[in-house]
């Protein structure tokens, strides 16, 4: 079993794969720095023994990392139990990706992965988009390269920033939004930022569309894209293991035939 990790702002997704490229299990541990490699060590075995797999069931492993200081504590520690040697997605990794931005070496390993699952699984030109803490919109042209794109707050950062910059705003959390017109504080902040987002997804689509001179294939990916996706006008494909699969896939293009 492959397992494919990736470590985000606010959570590490753990995604295993067998030998017929089957997502077998998908967990999740709240981001922390202050976890030592015994720590991950020790959380990991816990994941796997509760989907019933034992630790020599890991055969390799790859890590997507956007929280720099966590990799090497956490490669150690899946080192230490699997006793596999963690791929980390990086400069020089064999993605199969061409990454067009100015300087590709500093592209985040979670869009290189996201980019090189769009790539793969749907019709290119083709946007694809992470709700997370960071709200990212990137776009593959018709060749499959990743052109670039755009970063904004999501919806976590954004309801900590009315809270933290205001007197009066609480600090709530992202649910469903029943209606547009808020009647009350929570559901006006969830209006704005759940809402809003969505309306800024159809809007960079219809310009990034404009760009590409042509219709592309949308996907949706990341923490929030299900509750997003209904608000928007646009269709969106919503692909949650988007990240892990593309993680997946890079592991697969850097094994020695």
């Amino acid at each position: 079993m492959i397992l494919a990790v990736d470590v985000g702002n606010t959570n590490i997704v753990f995604g295993g794969f067998d030998n017929n490229g089957e997502l077998r299990f998908i967990s999740r541990l709240n981001t922390q720095v202050s976890r030592m490699e015994d720590q991950y060590a020790i959380k990991l075995k816990d994941i796997l023994s509760l989907y019933g797999f034992e630790n020599a069931a890991i055969t390799g492993c790859i890590i997507s990392s956007v929280v720099s200081p966590i990799t090497p504590i956490l490669e150690k520690g899946i080192e230490k139990l699997c006793n596999v040697k963690p791929i980390i997605v990086s400069p020089g990794i064999k993605t199969g990706l061409n990454i067009k931005i100015d300087d590709p070496s500093v592209l985040g390993s979670d869009l290189v992965c996201g980019g090189v699952a769009a790539k793969s699984k749907y019709p290119t030109p083709c946007i694809f988009i992470d709700v997370g803490t960071c709200l990212k919109i990137f776009a593959l042209d018709k060749s499959g390269a990743m052109l670039g794109g755009a970063i904004a707050p999501g919806p976590r950062l954004s309801f900590e920033a009315l809270s933290g910059k205001t007197a009066s705003l609480p600090l709530i959390g992202a649910e469903p939004v029943g209606k547009m017109i808020g009647t009350n504080s929570p559901d006006s902040m969830r209006a704005g930022v759940i809402g809003g987002i969505a309306c800024m997804i159809d809007g960079m689509i219809e310009r990034y569309e404009e760009e590409l001179g042509e219709k592309a294939t949308i996907v949706a990916t990341g923490g929030y894209a299900s509750l997003i996706a209904p608000l928007c006008r646009r269709e969106l494909i919503v692909d949650p293991d988007l990240v892990l699969e593309g993680l997946h896939i890079i592991y697969k293009k850097n094994q020695k035939k």
